[in-house]
């Protein structure tokens, strides 16, 4: 049998491959495409926002071929219904109703992808629906129960507009191992390019730029089941993470300060047992992914504001202006909790 670190160093290779053969389809996303190898092998839900056409699918299509797994995307509208996700009717050309399974039960146990666009458009019975497949990674229908142990779901928060919206609720959020924005790439050469390259015009030609089943998706809980078993977090990286966690629920206790906010009276919560999980289990894959066996404060700063940023929850008078707060707090509480020498 071979030993961990063996499995572990090329599991690490293969994870790389995945990141580096995505960024064949995608240019300009460094940070999105690292932070989503990082949930995956954290085996983590993402919300995933940005802008119209950056390119959102095309990262998680190209994801999910690498990853050798079954992909379904489903659009949030107003009246889509939980059944929509589950069954799908129709009359047949002998005008016979039918009945076949839905998105989420089409491909049975080998669905490892699904990306729920525009997921707050959706009524709350779509969005718990999707919790219970998020939180168990199973559903109820036609009497039976339907599993999907390799499953990995990307959801989109439409930003732009809130007309027919329904806010995800604190339950929701908690479930996401991250909330990433991805916006238009940054640099000129980037953006140039995605504009006069028609190789950036062709979707399915970028995807058949990424090697395909790099890893298999049947195979992710055990790999980052052995990575959480294998990658260290010493004593004084505990005491840490337990501060950060701390701070996230009386910022003021640290000196934290953000301009034009009374501290006093922005928080209503802090993160959640489930949101400081996430937090080591994100940092240890980080640690893996750089070939250490051990956890660095870098490590837990790299995840920190991907993690902790939609599970701190403001009092009416700051929520409104969420995402801003937000990124200031957590930088805040990086900069004023102490970090382990």
């Amino acid at each position: 049998m071979r030993r961990a670190d063996e499995l572990l160093h090329d599991w690490r290779e293969r994870a790389l491959r995945v990141q580096d053969g995505v960024a064949r389809a995608v240019i300009g996303q460094p940070d999105t495409l690292r932070m989503l190898t990082v949930a995956l092998f954290a085996r983590g839900h993402v919300l995933l926002e940005g802008d119209v056409g950056v390119g959102k699918t095309t990262v998680l299509r190209a994801f999910a071929r690498a990853i050798g797994g079954a992909f379904e995307r489903v659009e949030g509208t107003v009246d889509l219904m939980p059944g929509d996700l589950v069954y799908h009717t129709y009359v047949d050309e002998h005008g016979k109703p039918r009945i076949e399974p839905g998105p989420l039960l089409r491909h049975g146990e080998a669905l490892a992808t699904f990306f729920f666009n525009e997921i707050n458009r959706a009524r709350p019975q779509v969005q718990a629906l999707l919790l219970r497949a998020m939180a168990e990674r199973s559903v109820s229908a036609f009497n039976r129960e339907f599993r999907f142990p390799h499953l990995t779901v990307f959801a989109d928060r439409n930003r732009l507009e809130r007309e027919e919206t329904f806010e995800l609720p604190a339950a929701a959020r908690d479930r996401f191992m991250f909330e990433l924005r991805m916006a238009a790439p940054a640099d000129e050469a980037s953006r140039h390019a995605i504009v006069f390259d028609p190789a950036f015009h062709d979707t399915e030609a970028l995807l058949a730029r990424v090697e395909p089943a790099i890893v298999a998706a049947s195979e992710l809980n055990d790999v980052g089941a052995l990575i959480q078993a294998s990658i260290q977090a010493s004593e004084a990286l505990q005491r840490y993470v337990m501060d950060l966690w701390d701070a996230t629920q009386a910022p003021q206790r640290f000196g934290a300060a953000i301009e034009g906010v009374e501290m006093d009276r922005l928080m209503v919560a802090g993160a959640s047992p489930r949101g400081t999980m996430a937090l080591v289990r994100a940092a240890r894959v980080v640690a893996w992914l750089a070939g250490r066996g051990h956890v660095q404060p870098d490590d837990v700063a790299l995840v920190f504001p991907a993690v902790m940023g939609h599970r701190l929850f403001f009092s009416p008078l700051y929520e409104m202006r969420h995402a801003q707060v937000a990124a200031a707090l957590t930088a805040q509480l990086l900069e004023r909790v102490p970090t382990p020498r």
